[in-house]
Parts: structure tokens; sequence; C-alpha cells
């Protein structure tokens, strides 16, 4: 009898992943490439990463996206790219070796279906409504879905809305990325942090130059070949980050209101990358009552897409603990040694999280009271002295300390900015603009949670900084080994 279980693979492009499945919807494993590599947003997957899996217990695989479209639409942009009619299963056998991919059903998904079904079928809603904002996919730059689960209980999708290529609000940002000096692609989230030093005096001047029509997010210009930014010679960095965010929150409020007047459901589903915009994420619960962004909204996270439509039902979604496990109960009693001499220290212990924040399992922990900590932080991390923290704290004291949005008194992984209500306490995890990227920690049974009581009742602080341990430039610590690396190089211990 063949395997039921089902392997999602993301790769070719950026941060390549992979999710297995068994035959129940239970989450297995998913993982970062990078992770096993240690070449950060790695595109392909690494044969390291492949140990984690056992490949004759695989009975399909499922590709995130399908490539003879992905292929016509480079061909059409002028990318270079020569039309060779690539098969889904030329690139499974170039990514995981042949006889890894001989006698598995092969199934590939459209990417946006894929950003769609990785959120949906990973939410608690037996119906809502679903936008994916990214860069683009095969053409889809923008979608709006009606998904809900039939009689047999499967995942539907109705494609209610979308834009295409080039008119993207990811590439916008990318661009803008690229003209401030930083990684498109990667940095963008530099980009987001830069705009709270800035001031958006240049947002009317941007839509003008830039966007043709709002509401059908049009551009006038096809921005993945590159911005003309000479409207923008006599503006700061700083400003141009904060216009552009500014910009980016308008188009996007086009969208969720396009989606919320479709009338589908009052649940929203948000992902593609673009949904890791937190600054943006704040007003979320001006349009719908209930939110979900699967931690790891990206292209990363189609891999669970492509593995759920495979399934074809709900997906057991528990936590974002679901990478390499380092074995061992959660250091509770060496973390908190260390914070009380040194302040500062890392955590690598159970299962690492999939998506680009750390959340207790792969963390740099610090008290958030010291004046000086940050700095110390984006020392240890060579990180530019302007970047923001984010504050962990017990879930039931949030409200006491953060201004919480609307839908967002659950923050557990980290998706939202609020205003700190007493800044002045904690100035490690405050960014200039009086915001703080905040994370919750229910009563959970975590090691993080028992780490934030133990801190609570012996400081009077239910909060600690929290950021991903790894240096600029590199991936998250994955194993033991890293987290003996790290604490070499960079003088920090790190406990497990």
């Amino acid at each position: 009898m063949k395997s039921q279980n089902i392997l999602g693979i993301s790769a070719g492009f950026h941060d390549a992943a992979l999710t297995l499945l068994d035959q129940h919807g239970k989450i297995v494993f998913a993982g970062h490439s990078e992770r096993y590599s240690k070449q950060k947003n790695d595109a392909d997957i690494s044969s390291a990463m492949l140990d984690e899996i056992d490949m004759s217990q695989v009975g399909t695989i499922a590709y995130y996206e399908r490539p003879w479209m992905k292929q016509l639409r480079q061909w059409y942009a002028g990318q270079g790219i020569e039309w060779n009619k690539v098969t889904t299963r030329q690139i499974l056998e170039q990514q995981l070796g042949a006889d890894q991919v001989n006698g598995k059903r092969i199934k590939n998904y459209n990417h946006h279906l894929c950003h769609a079904a990785a959120g949906f079928q990973t939410s608690p809603y037996p119906i809502a409504t679903v936008v994916v904002i990214d860069a683009v996919g095969e053409w889809d730059t923008v979608s709006i879905w009606g998904a809900m689960y039939d009689k047999n209980l499967k995942a539907t999708y109705t494609r209610l809305w979308s834009q295409s290529y080039p008119h993207s609000i990811g590439l916008f940002y990318s661009a803008i990325t690229k003209r401030i000096g930083l990684h498109p692609l990667d940095e963008e989230y530099i980009t987001m942090g830069m705009a709270g030093w800035g001031t958006p005096r240049w947002t009317e001047v941007m839509r003008d130059v830039l966007v043709d029509n709002p509401e059908q997010l049009r551009f006038r210009s096809n921005l993945h070949t590159g911005l003309d930014s000479s409207f923008l010679d006599c503006a700061t960095n700083e400003d141009i980050a904060a216009s552009a965010q500014q910009l980016t929150e308008y188009l996007i409020h086009q969208v969720m209101t396009k989606a919320k007047n479709f009338g589908w459901s009052d649940n929203l589903v948000y992902m593609g990358g673009v949904a890791l915009n937190c600054l943006a994420n704040r007003r979320l619960g001006e349009y719908f009552d209930n939110i979900w962004i699967m931690p790891c909204p990206g292209d990363a996270g189609s891999s669970l897409g492509a593995a759920a439509l495979a399934h074809g039902g709900c997906v057991q979604w528990t936590s974002a603990s679901l990478g390499h496990n380092i074995p061992g109960d959660y250091p509770v009693y060496n973390a908190m040694a260390a914070l009380l001499t040194d302040r500062i220290v890392g955590v690598a212990s159970g299962r690492a999280e999939f998506g680009p924040r750390a959340l207790g399992n792969r963390s740099l922990l610090a008290d958030p009271r010291g004046a000086d900590i940050k700095d110390q932080v984006n020392s240890i991390k060579r990180r530019q002295k302007f970047r923001p923290f984010a504050p962990v704290i017990l879930e039931e004291l949030a409200d006491d300390y953060f201004d919480m949005p609307r839908c967002w008194s659950d923050s557990r992984y980290m998706q939202i900015v609020a205003r700190c209500r007493h800044p002045d306490l904690f100035p490690a995890v405050i960014h200039v603009d009086g915001t703080s990227r905040v994370q919750t920690v229910p009563r959970d049974g975590s090691g993080i949670r028992k780490l934030l009581e133990a801190w609570y009742a012996e400081t009077g602080c239910p909060m600690l900084l929290n950021t991903s341990l790894n240096i600029r430039g590199e991936p998250m610590v994955n194993d033991r080994a890293d987290a003996d690396r790290f604490e070499t190089l960079y003088g920090v211990k790190v406990c497990s």
C-alpha cells in the first residue's frame, strides 16, 4: 500500500522550504533550507534538510507553483529566460534527486492558491475571506478568495478578484527597499523599521508619479524592471521609507475594502509576503472581525500550502515549532540565571520555528528595561542602531502595557505593532515612534511561557526583549553546533 504522507516543496526562487504532512493532516515537519545550508535565503533544498524526512514514507510530492506559467511570465517580462518548457518533475529531481522522486505522485498548484491554502487550511475558521498580497506568483500579485469546506470537509476556493503582473504592491515595496540601499526580497523589514524615523512628506507625490489607479491596484510602470526615482532626489532615505510605508498601507486599504465588500465572511485569512508588514497589519481589525495570518505567510509557507491542497482537508495547526529539534527541557533555570547576571542570553531549545521570526525556541532574549540594552543587542547582531526590537509578554498582561489594536489581543506570532503605554519603563523594546512589535504568550505551558512566568515572579517585569538568534546576514541558529558557534564568536551564552 502506497504511503499517504505528503511532502510540500517551495524552491527555486528564494527561501526554499519543505513541509511533511501525514495522512491525517498533522504537520510532521516544516523547515527552511537556509537553516541547514547556512546560506541566507537559500533558493535550493539543502541535502542536510532531507535527513529530517523519511522519503520512503512519502507518497505524494506537491510543488508550490506551475513552472510553465511562471516561465511564460518571465519570458514576457524580458528576464532573459529561454522557453524550454521545464516540468515540475525536472525541478523536483534537481532539488531532491531523481531517486527520491521516482515512484511518487507529483502535483503542482497555482502559487497564490498555495498561499491561500497555507492560511485557510491552518486557520480555525470553517469559512473565510482570503487575501493574498505578494510580489508576484506566476502572474498574480493580489488575489481575493472565498474559502470554505464542502460536505466532504474538503477545502474549496472561489476566486473573487485578482490583479496581475506587473501591478504589484510587493514589487513596489521591494523597489523602494533597493532605492534606499537595502537588499530587495530580503530586507523589506528593515525598510519598515526605517519608516519610523522619517516623515511621510512624499506620499502624495509618490502616489501621483507611480500609481495609475489605486482602487484597481494599477501602477504606471513595471517596478520590477527598476524604479525611476529621480523625483525623490531631494528626499532622505528615512522619508522615502515613511512615505512608501504610508502609500503601501493606503493600497492595502483598497484591497481590504474590496475584500470586505464581497461579503463572503467576516473572518480574514491574510497571506503572501506583504502580510509580514506588521505596521500595516495593525489596521486589519477595521475591516474584519477575526484575523488569521499563518506565521510563515511568504513563499516558504507555500510548501505547507501545496501539501495542504494535496491533502484536501483541514491541517492540524498547534504551534509554529515545526523544524529541527534540539532535545531536552526548556532551559528556564539557566536562562534566568544568565538574564539576572548578564541581562542577555540566547536560547536554542526544542523545535525550530517555521517562519522568519523567532518565538522563543531560537531567540536572543534580554531585559527590556535597560537604556543600553538595545544598543548592546544590535551590536551583538551586527545590525544598524536604528533597528527596533520586539517584546514578548504574558498574554493576560499585554493590554496593561500596550494599546493592542482591535482583533489582536492574541498576537502570539509577533504580527502587529502596538503603542506602549509606559515607554519610559521599557526603552529596549520601544521604537522611535513609540510602538513595539508585540508577541503575546498564552497559558500554553511552553518553555518561553515558563521563562516569562519565572522572570515576572523574580523582577515584576512581565516581558523580555525577543529577537532571532542570528547575526545580520546569517540564518537563525538551527542546531546545537550552531549555538556553540554563536557562543564562541559573539560571547553570548546560549542555553539548551
